[in-house]
């Protein structure tokens, strides 16, 4: 038989001390939690504070990329998703406040429809080869991704070959993540997107706010996003992103694989890579 209460605190009959002192208790412990602000709305009001706080972009004035830009990688979209920022996947696990508030590993990207320049989404591009900060970025030249200091901590987009208890959690491709390590897991480099032009641009600047295919340096596989395979964030549902190479039947990458190095407009008008993705310009 199920137990019901059958009388309330308030009567002289039953165990009411049992319950008034149990009921106070939990007044207690939720006034305690609330005072260290570890109640778990606090700890996602805390985490969206810190990580969705706005970051400006780089603007470009020659229309090219340079090694220390502040960018957002954008996923154009596709028929069976809505384009896509690279995100940090954080949650309230992922956060510390000692002995400053950061991210902590180990933490995940993920695809989110978003489109706004903050601490979640704000890459830096950075040299791995000697090149100078403000020099020009070029087709297959090796770089790396880093997400800005302070709360994103300075951590590095890695990918590693999929193993039996290390790959992407959805669909079990080659895992993409962030590291605080900086090796050649954490390597990337542009491509031109048609594979008619690959050969031809090798070696030129790489441009802003256009379409280029992302690949990991080790392992030549393409950063990508998955519409089909959802992730449930504190942020809502996103997109799985993984490194793996999507060919169509001419040997040509699909769009899951087609991203855009986003920047601003050094006229001071919004997001250039906006206007490429018919999007209208956040407020």
């Amino acid at each position: 038989m199920t137990y019901q209460r059958m009388y309330q605190p308030k009567v002289k009959t039953g165990n009411w001390f049992e319950d008034l002192v149990l009921k106070e208790e939990t007044i207690k412990e939720f006034l305690d939690k609330r005072s260290r602000g570890e109640l778990l709305s606090q700890k996602v009001d805390f985490l969206k504070q810190n990580i969705l706080e706005h970051v400006n972009l780089s603007a470009t004035f020659n229309g090219q990329l340079r090694f220390g830009d502040v960018v957002m990688l954008v996923n154009v979209g596709g028929q069976d998703r809505e384009h896509s920022v690279l995100s940090i996947n954080a949650n309230v696990d992922n956060v510390t406040k000692t002995p400053r508030p950061s991210i902590k590993m180990p933490c995940g990207v993920s695809g989110g429809k978003g489109i706004q320049s903050c601490v979640r989404t704000a890459f830096i591009i950075t040299s791995v080869d000697g090149s100078p900060e403000g020099s020009t970025l070029h087709f297959d030249q090796s770089f790396a991704l880093k997400t800005t200091s302070g709360f994103a901590k300075g951590l590095y987009l890695t990918s590693d070959k999929p193993r039996f208890q290390k790959c992407a959690k959805k669909s079990g491709l080659q895992d993409v993540y962030l590291d605080d390590t900086l090796s050649v897991l954490s390597w990337w480099k542009i491509s031109h997107f048609d594979p008619q032009e690959r050969f031809e641009s090798e070696g030129l600047p790489v441009p802003a706010n256009e379409k280029v295919l992302v690949v990991h340096c080790m392992t030549n596989q393409g950063l990508a996003v998955l519409g089909e395979k959802l992730l449930w964030t504190a942020y809502g549902r996103e997109y799985e992103v993984v490194a793996h190479t999507f060919l169509d039947t001419h040997r040509a990458e699909q769009d899951v694989n087609f991203w855009i190095l986003g920047t601003s407009d050094p006229a001071g008008d919004g997001l250039l890579f906006l206007r490429h993705l018919h999007v209208q310009q956040p407020t």
